[in-house]
């Protein structure tokens, strides 16, 4: 075999470098039409809660209609979190020598941490979901009482012990005939959020509990969403970035869990997510965060933060209707609030039958993330970052 000549060496290396630019090119092709394809996927899973039948007022009873906020609709929520993570992660591991490449040497780590605060959160919405259930069971037992034939005194009493401890819980801005506030009597004084989920697990309200969670008192939810929306700063350029488009979901995800189900201090959450509306993937998403942002500063006005689940909302609409019938009894019969509390029989009904699968949900996304974040550190630690 004839030697090489420099001439023929110097053709072999520009045919080499001709390659590995070719393949270059095809590589960032191949990243840009992932990226493309992974907004698309985002955008539709956060259109379809977006939909007519979601869009509905927090007042709206129909069966057919997941109001945002609803339990149905968190579950869809947390459906579409889900597929996005397995996009994302997807669209990541395909072309694993990018982690080790700037930018994401240095937004993984950002992400890492990010996910343990979610996974707080989890813990504490799972938790959060046995002080609802807590508030259903109360509500359970005035619908009972008032839906004795004939009422008796005895009955309304009942009711209104119920309802009481009821709307205390679920921070009513009711005040009883003699000014105080429902849940602290003349002294107005409110029982916060946290209590009450402390009360829900002392009173061992709700099956399929916490597993005896408990933070200290100086955690809270509304810290965790701050610190996550920390540093989370759009690529340069205004150039989305899969890194980036799931940082931002996940901190819309676990905000609007916070705000729909009572945490450990879950005041102050009415705070600025950077979803930048102008892009594809962004723009459902933001819209579904100002829409809850402007029912939780109506909500904040008043009483604490979270608690703005649907169900929610209207059990305290309805419940401050009964309270007003409790008080005003006077054997006249039961037949002017026979409306409300089938109402309220109802929306006990869904919480019973919604409830589980919205926890269960939760945790899925728990042990989904701890999946995540441990196969993410593996191809870290698989290209030697």
């Amino acid at each position: 075999m004839a030697p090489v000549t420099e001439h023929q060496g110097s053709f072999l290396s520009r045919i080499s470098r001709r390659n590995q630019i070719v393949s270059m090119d095809v590589n960032h092709e191949q990243e840009l039409e992932e990226l493309e394809d992974f907004q698309k996927h985002v955008a539709e899973r956060f259109t379809e809660l977006l939909t007519p039948s979601s869009i509905t007022t927090a007042a709206a009873d129909s069966s057919e209609s997941d109001p945002i906020l609803s339990i149905q609709w968190l579950r869809k929520l947390l459906d579409a979190f889900m597929s996005c993570e397995s996009e994302f992660l997807s669209v990541l591991t395909s072309n694993p020598a990018q982690i080790s490449k700037s930018p994401l040497d240095k937004l993984l780590p950002e992400m890492l941490d990010r996910i343990v605060k979610a996974l707080d959160i989890c813990t504490a919405v799972v938790n959060g979901v046995d002080s609802v259930r807590q508030s259903q069971r109360l509500a359970e037992i005035a619908v009972t009482a008032l839906k004795q034939h004939p009422l008796s005194d005895g009955s309304v009493r009942r009711a209104k012990r119920a309802l009481t401890s009821l709307l205390a819980g679920l921070n009513a801005d009711y005040k009883d005939k003699n000014g105080g506030s429902s849940g602290g009597g003349g002294s107005g004084r409110r029982v916060t959020s946290e209590q009450w989920s402390s009360f829900g697990r002392r009173s061992g309200g709700g099956g399929g509990g916490g597993g005896g969670w408990c933070v200290s008192k100086n955690w809270s939810v509304a810290k965790q969403i701050q610190a996550m929306t920390a540093n989370l700063v759009a690529p340069r350029g205004g150039e989305a970035s899969p890194i980036y488009i799931m940082n931002g979901v996940m901190v819309m995800v676990m905000w609007t869990l916070v705000v729909a189900v009572p945490c450990q201090t879950s005041n102050g959450l009415t705070v600025h997510l950077p979803l930048p509306k102008n892009q594809v993937w962004a723009s459902a998403a933001a819209s579904i965060h100002e829409r809850i942002g402007e029912e939780l500063k109506r909500k904040e006005k008043r009483c604490v933060g979270g608690g703005l689940m649907d169900e929610m909302q209207r059990m305290e609409r309805i419940g401050v209707k009964l309270m007003e019938f409790s008080e005003g009894f006077r054997f006249s019969g039961g037949e002017e609030v026979v409306a409300e509390v089938a109402e309220m029989e109802e929306i006990c009904r869904k919480m019973e039958e919604g409830l589980e699968g919205l926890q269960r949900r939760v945790r899925e996304v728990f042990h989904r993330l701890v999946k995540s974040r441990s196969e993410i550190l593996e191809a870290i630690d698989h290209n030697h970052i």
